[in-house]
């Protein structure tokens, strides 16, 4: 898959939340840091919400901001939960990154700026964006609504 292929990245505006690296670090566990402020990757297949069918929203781990809702949750198959849009095109920031000697897009929380995962474009999943937010599941928290099931 080519640059191209992929959306071309939002730019950033400061963080609605500013913390310092010591107190994310009192915040968050040593691996929820490595992912969410250091743009770290749990291992595939790993997460606790890779599989999950529970009905609700998935926040931000780091801040709380809702980012994504279970309806826009596809399985994917690729190791992380994967979704086709964000539950507010204004909850994620999309921008360049380079690492790993590709170019992909790196999403970010809009409220704090912390590493989600990264979106993919024109894989061919059936999902009505042509879009795979692939989400660290560390780097969400899941609050169920309504009717669930695991």
């Amino acid at each position: 898959m080519s640059s191209a292929d992929n959306p071309a990245p939002t730019s950033t505006s400061a963080p609605k939340i500013e913390l310092t690296p010591q107190q994310w670090r009192e915040r968050l566990t040593p691996q929820e840091y490595s992912v969410l402020r250091e743009a770290g990757t749990e291992r595939a297949f790993t997460g606790e919400y890779t599989d999950t069918e529970t009905v609700g929203v998935y926040n931000c781990r780091a801040c709380g901001a809702e980012l994504f809702r279970s309806t826009e949750k596809f399985h994917s198959h690729c190791g992380w939960p994967s979704f086709y849009d964000p539950a507010d095109s204004a909850a994620v920031i999309l921008r360049a990154d380079d690492s790993l000697g590709m170019r992909r897009v790196e999403v970010l929380c809009a409220a704090c700026h912390s590493h989600l995962g990264h979106v993919f474009t024109g894989e061919g999943y059936p999902t009505p964006t042509d879009k795979r937010y692939c989400i660290n599941s560390i780097s969400l928290s899941l609050r169920p609504t309504g009717d669930s099931a695991e």
